[in-house]
């Protein structure tokens, strides 16, 4: 498996981007399609009806593919809950959630707080979605409040056996995508990882190896400006 640094990936990207091709779209279709297919997996969900999923979504892109990715997973009729834990939130892709019948959760940072609002959505979900933070941060990065409360609180459910099943949005948000490399303890272990156009480097080395669970990779149309390129990584 190959694994590539974050410019290595924004750099096949731009040439794509630059020509309008819709590869937030790509992926996040993906990830819908992964996900769906997990929650209709007895072993990740042995209960009956649609499933629940709750995104956790953060300033940027990153939050972006999990919210279209929600977008098309409520049309399918799941059930999806967006909880807000940046300064921002794309607001396309909030739109396209919630007028396929999302809902968006209480402000984690109001008078409830954020391990309340988390532990409560958390125990409502089959699946969480990973998508605080992606590439386009520049090495480890330490989650900041409220992010860090909300990762926080699903890790002491993990601890109690009673977290939802945990997939990663491109990376366990806070990981440095280039060399695996963690800031603190504060990071959500994953159980699966979907990534997008090129396996990042990252989830091939150092603690976020064993943060990643199962790697899935999406196809956005960037093979073939990856496979002229070196990867940081080959296992």
């Amino acid at each position: 498996m190959d694994g590539y640094g974050g410019d290595q990936i924004r750099a096949a990207e731009r040439p794509h981007l630059d020509a309008g091709e819709p590869l937030m779209q790509r992926a996040a279709e993906g990830l819908a399609r992964i996900v769906g297919d997990l929650l209709d997996d007895p072993a990740v969900r042995p209960g009956d009806g649609p499933g629940s999923v709750l995104l956790l979504v953060g300033s940027g892109d990153n939050g972006g593919d999990a919210l279209f990715a929600g977008a098309r997973l409520a049309s399918a009729g799941r059930h999806v809950a967006v909880l807000r834990v940046g300064s921002r939130i794309h607001e396309a892709g909030l739109a396209a959630a919630l007028d396929a019948g999302a809902r968006l959760l209480d402000d984690p940072t109001g008078p409830a707080g954020p391990a309340a609002v988390t532990t409560a959505a958390a125990l409502e979900a089959d699946l969480v979605l990973d998508g605080i933070l992606g590439i386009g941060v520049q090495g480890p990065a330490a989650l900041r409040s409220p992010a860090r409360e909300v990762v926080d609180a699903i890790r002491e459910l993990a601890r109690d056996q009673r977290a939802p099943f945990v997939v990663a949005v491109d990376v366990p948000s806070g990981i440095d995508v280039d060399t695996g490399g963690i800031a603190d303890e504060h990071v959500l272990h994953a159980d699966v990882t979907v990534t997008f156009g090129g396996v990042k480097a990252g989830l091939l080395m150092g603690p976020a190896a064993t943060l990643a669970g199962r790697i899935e990779l999406v196809d956005v149309g960037i093979g073939a400006d990856l496979a002229t390129t070196e990867p940081l990584v080959r296992t």
